[in-house]
């Protein structure tokens, strides 16, 4: 995301003129466009118009400039294509004060976001918006024989990219060769699958996992054909490929593979990895040392209370909270963590850690000395 332009203070009012880059852009302005907000945006519209000698009318789409008093947001995360609902406050001559509109915002659009509070939140998520630097992704083939899920994991979301199933014969004793050929079209289709999503300039690893040896045959077919066709990005990429173990070849499977010792120190640096790794950390001190964790919103804030909090760790679900009394009861939770040299970990609800935190009520924490009533408040309750 690009930022041409700001007026505003932190905890005041203003305005933000940025333009969209990639489909990323999109995840951020999900998670920073609220309702009560303004945005201003060029977006098509159905016009009519008469024709005074016949008395037809006939719609054309036209593009115009609104401003929208956002009442929803949705994103589609399966296109990432972002609607944004709301009633015009910008009068022309192609649309009428108050009349509701929906805009799609798309990549390379310039958009200006009005708001009446930038909380401490919304500037870090504009921050790490417009940092390019923080783009590390990673890519992942999760399979077993005869289905594979190709994942694109980003900063901020796990993006299923395509599922590829292929019906694979069984091995029979009269011979093999229908199932020799049944993984060899497997194989191919996920290599045709990473030739079609995979930009090797900003991949940092491929991850190949699976149960058994399918990883093993996969990476050597991908190899082999990279020599047969003369397939120069493979060839040259080839040092990024990372081979483990995974128990099945579905999604879920990725939170063991991103636990890995030898994926998490290829991607000692990306935030998918440095969140992964907190929760690791929470639960193995749930087990051994439980007093030093809490989760919850009421054993959180306790906490927060007691300056006892190392390590917040909340998902960004949070922060869309139907009411701005919630959000705002957040925003001073990781500010008061922050105040006291704590450290402040927003999960995406679009990762598999954040979709395990979430199962945790959203919220925990890791602690910097055993406070054990605050699981007896709990058991009071």
């Amino acid at each position: 995301m690009r930022l041409y332009g700001k007026e505003l203070e932190k905890d005041g009012g203003g305005t933000v003129h940025i333009e969209t880059e990639d489909g990323e852009d999109l995840w951020h302005l999900y998670n920073l466009i609220a309702v009560g907000d303004k945005l201003k945006c060029r977006t098509q519209r159905k016009v009519q118009s008469e024709n005074v000698a016949t008395g037809t009318t006939t719609s054309i789409k036209k593009i115009i400039t609104v401003v929208l008093d956002v009442q929803a947001i949705d994103l589609d995360t399966q296109v990432l294509q972002l609607r944004i609902k709301g009633t015009n406050e910008l009068e022309s001559d192609n649309i009428k004060m108050g009349a509701s509109h929906t805009a799609e915002i798309e990549v390379n659009m310039k958009l200006s976001l009005t708001k009446e509070c930038w909380d401490a939140i919304y500037l870090d998520r504009l921050a790490d918006a417009v940092d390019t630097a923080a783009k590390a992704d990673v890519a992942a083939v999760i399979m077993q024989e005869g289905i594979a899920h190709l994942c694109l994991v980003t900063p901020n979301m796990t993006i299923v990219r395509q599922k590829i199933e292929v019906s694979i014969p069984r091995k029979r004793k009269c011979g093999s060769s229908a199932h020799d050929s049944g993984l060899k079209r497997f194989y191919e289709q996920i290599l045709r699958a990473l030739q079609q999503h995979i930009r090797w300039d900003v991949v940092k690893a491929l991850i190949l996992a699976s149960p058994g040896f399918t990883k093993d045959e996969l990476y050597s077919y991908i190899m082999a054909e990279a020599v047969r066709r003369e397939l120069k990005d493979i060839h040259e990429n080839k040092g990024k490929f990372v081979q483990c173990h995974s128990s099945s070849g579905y999604k879920h499977s990725l939170k063991e593979v991103m636990q890995n010792p030898v994926v998490a120190s290829k991607l000692a640096d990306t935030k998918a990895a440095s969140e992964t790794k907190c929760l690791e950390t929470f639960y193995e001190m749930m087990s051994n040392d439980p007093d030093r964790t809490v989760y919850g919103p009421k054993q959180t804030e306790a906490a927060a209370e007691k300056d006892a909090i190392d390590t917040l760790m909340i998902t960004d679900t949070l922060f869309r909270a139907q009411t701005i009394a919630e959000r705002k009861k957040y925003v001073a939770l990781c500010e008061k963590v922050r105040e006291t040299n704590g450290d402040v970990k927003v999960f995406s609800s679009l990762h598999v850690s954040g979709e395990q935190l979430t199962q945790l009520t959203g919220v925990a924490a890791i602690l910097r000395f055993p406070c054990p009533e605050l699981d007896e408040d709990s058991d009071d309750e």
